[in-house]
């Protein structure tokens, strides 16, 4: 078998086609225009009012679009990501890809071979591993400062984004809080803690509230318990972390940042659905500059592709769970 080729370097300015202009797009397009990039920008709603607020140009199609870029930046709804990232890798193109990489498992693994095939970089957005308390964390544990991991606790609420935008409802098309949301817990535990074995997990839900549990079991005996829900409109974004070794333990909280936290509902005050951020050192500034300087110099971001699909397996295995109330045993993790 002959092995797959390595992805060509590109040079600076990088030509990106951002294909979609929803909320997730607002964080985006700015910060890859900050990082020197030619963006054009196609969608089927919302192209000229993004590129009217931040900058870059719209292509009325995606022919076009792919015409004029060699890399191509998918912020789309989560169930029309397979099929745009394997329309850019098949034009040639590098591909940036919001989380989750596809809606289903066996998808990722189609894209992430795709990519490897045809030597072009997959590269999937894991914001939350650029949070600087994630990141603290995981040079914590790889230091050993914590030694054995015994307990790992994740939190993750914020209004349910359904309201905005409707597909998120659909649990077929957006994977629900689970997929959409927790992906992001999910992800982080398996890069500090390690492989999985086994996922258990619970769903409950009454008027416009979602939330999941979620148990994991790593192959090295940690345990891993996520909570997330999806709540009210004023509902303030926040998150938290536990994480418990034979030699200490570190803990983060955004609730705590303020010295009042309150959730009421202030004559229509909107909520957050993506936690607010510094703009001057923002993660999503972060990771972006990180993954394209992978197009660039080759240097590994700290995420790549198998990560993308991993993240999906442990996150459709933890909706499967929930369906079926029986853990779901993962081979080969």
């Amino acid at each position: 078998m002959n092995p797959s080729p390595a992805p060509a370097l590109l040079t600076a300015p990088l030509r990106v086609g951002l294909i979609g202009a929803g909320g997730i797009a607002h964080h985006h397009l700015p910060h890859l225009l900050r990082l020197g990039a030619d963006v054009t920008v196609h969608s089927s709603h919302g192209a000229d009012e993004l590129v009217a607020a931040y900058g870059g140009t719209t292509a009325a199609s995606l022919p076009e679009l792919l015409e004029r870029v060699d890399v191509v930046d998918v912020v789309t709804p989560t169930h029309t990501h397979g099929e745009l990232i394997r329309t850019a890798l098949a034009h040639g193109k590098h591909v940036i890809s919001e989380k989750p990489l596809t809606r289903h498992h066996r998808d990722s693994l189609a894209v992430v071979e795709a990519a490897e095939a045809a030597g072009r970089f997959l590269l999937p957005a894991h914001v939350v591993r650029f949070f600087p308390e994630y990141a603290q964390l995981k040079s914590a544990v790889d230091a050993g400062l914590l030694g054995d991991l015994a307990v790992l606790r994740f939190t993750r609420s914020g209004a349910a984004p359904t309201t905005a935008a409707p597909w998120f409802a659909d649990e077929e098309l957006s994977g629900g809080i689970i997929v959409d949301q927790l992906i992001h817990d999910l992800d982080i535990a398996r890069w500090v803690a390690g492989p999985v074995a086994t996922v258990s997990a619970a769903t409950a839900g009454k008027g416009g509230v979602r939330s999941a549990h979620i148990t994991l079991v790593h192959h090295s005996g940690a345990i891993t318990h996520v909570y997330g829900e999806w709540g009210a409109p004023h509902l303030t974004f926040s998150t938290s972390f536990s994480v418990t070794g034979t030699d200490g333990q570190l803990e983060h909280s955004s609730r705590s940042e303020s010295t009042v936290t309150e959730d009421l509902d202030r004559s229509g005050a909107g909520g957050t659905l993506v936690p607010v951020v510094d703009p001057t050192a923002s993660p999503y500034f972060l990771q972006l500059r990180e993954l394209t300087r992978q197009l660039t110099t080759g240097r590994p971001s700290r995420v790549d592709a198998r990560d993308g699909a991993e993240a999906v397996r442990l996150a459709v295995s933890a909706l499967e769970a929930a369906t079926t109330g029986r853990p779901v045993h993962l081979a080969g993790a």
